[in-house]
């Protein structure tokens, strides 16, 4: 699927590695491609997937990640691969890994940065001035994300940046990300892209206070697990907060019961990942003893995605691709409220190409339970 020649789009729901790779290299393939990017059901046999991507993509700046849902072209699927490529003139792209995440310090982001800018200066055609954005693919379980983004959004100073964490299975213990021929976990992979369309970055989410808070009086910060609410074992507070029994606390139940903390005015949502053995909450974000958390209560879904997608194209214009980075989360609300299907189709007249994620990245935030992305609209060019 192209668009606008520099653009292209595509999947495979085909279930073996070998025939998937080979229908999303044959759908997604184009000369002069600076970019490929893909997001993968973490149902695939990695090893083989990762040797038919070597062999498919030889050459190409491919970066990838796996994911706990897809967003492609004809809506939400699961066990797909998706993915697009973006090619000069159009665009420019550079990537740089980053290793050994939970050693990473605020001054490694400076570096990484700087050498990537060099790199673009020496390759793209278009100048930098607000040509530029910056996208993060990191492990979806690194427990680090924070760190990690505050350090490279210091870094890129007026380069606005988003980003996802990888995802997986909901028994979250595996998640990978995908750069130089190979899976990784304890790594991410920055990228910078600079082109000629216009492109807007966006966050959005549809929770509102409900005016009941709780205070977390014990956690684990370095493992975001807290164990104590308002002085009381901390799974059993929340279930009794939001009106639940402990024992049907799933990711369903957090998905509709999530949490959230005022940060400048605004109201980010700290999602629950599960409950453990011991009844502590493990978090999918940063959380520590003293915080305050509001209950939140969902507003509609449907609509805040519409009024997202419209306040995009009135900025600029129609989209030719949207990266989108969507909330495992939200897919499960969406799953039980039986409104996936709704949602698949605004997406796909979108042209959103993305997955469903542990995490979302935006700005120097690391957030939970959002759609954010990218969206890029279409320069006209000279004689069309």
């Amino acid at each position: 699927m192209r668009t606008n020649g520099c653009v292209r789009k595509g999947y495979s729901q085909v279930s073996d590695p070998a025939r998937a790779v080979q229908e999303l290299c044959d759908r997604i393939s184009q000369p002069d491609a600076s970019l490929g990017v893909f997001f993968c059901s973490s149902e695939f046999d990695r090893a083989a997937v990762e040797a038919e991507l070597s062999q498919r993509f030889a050459g190409i700046n491919l970066i990838g990640c796996t994911s706990a849902a897809e967003i492609t072209p004809e809506g939400y699927l699961s066990g797909s691969i998706v993915g697009f490529t973006l090619a000069s003139p159009d665009f420019a792209a550079v990537s740089a890994p980053i290793y050994g995440l939970k050693d990473f310090s605020i001054a490694d982001g400076k570096g990484i940065v700087d050498g990537l800018r060099a790199r673009l200066d020496g390759k793209a055609q278009t100048p930098d001035d607000g040509h530029t954005f910056a996208f993060l693919l990191i492990d979806g379980l690194c427990m680090c994300e924070e760190v990690v983004v505050s350090s490279l959004h210091a870094a890129l100073g007026k380069i606005p940046l988003f980003g996802a964490s990888s995802g997986g299975n909901l028994d979250f213990r595996e998640s990978y990300v995908y750069f130089d021929g190979a899976f990784r976990t304890d790594a991410a992979v920055l990228t910078l892209i600079r082109t000629r369309h216009p492109f807007k970055l966006f966050t959005t989410d549809h929770f509102v206070s409900a005016g009941t808070k709780m205070v977390v009086t014990e956690a684990v910060p370095a493992e975001r697990i807290v164990t104590e609410i308002n002085a009381e074992p901390a799974g059993y507070e929340y279930a009794r907060l939001v009106g639940l029994d402990l024992d049907h606390l799933k990711p369903m139940s957090f998905a509709s019961h999530p949490v959230v903390v005022k940060v400048g005015g605004r109201y980010y949502t700290r999602s629950i990942q599960k409950v453990n053995e011991d009844g502590s909450l493990s978090f999918f974000c940063a959380i520590d003893k003293g915080v305050v958390l509001t209950v939140a209560r969902a507003t509609d879904i449907l609509k805040n995605l519409s009024d997202c997608f419209g306040d995009i194209r009135r900025e600029i214009g129609p989209l030719q691709l949207v990266i989108g980075c969507d909330c495992v989360l939200r897919t499960l609300e969406l799953e039980q409220r039986q409104l996936k299907g709704r949602a698949g189709r605004m997406l796909k007249e979108n042209n959103v190409i993305g997955f469903a994620t542990f995490g979302e990245e935006f700005g120097a935030m690391h957030v939970n339970q959002t759609f954010t992305g990218a969206a890029i609209g279409s320069a006209v060019r000279a004689g069309e």
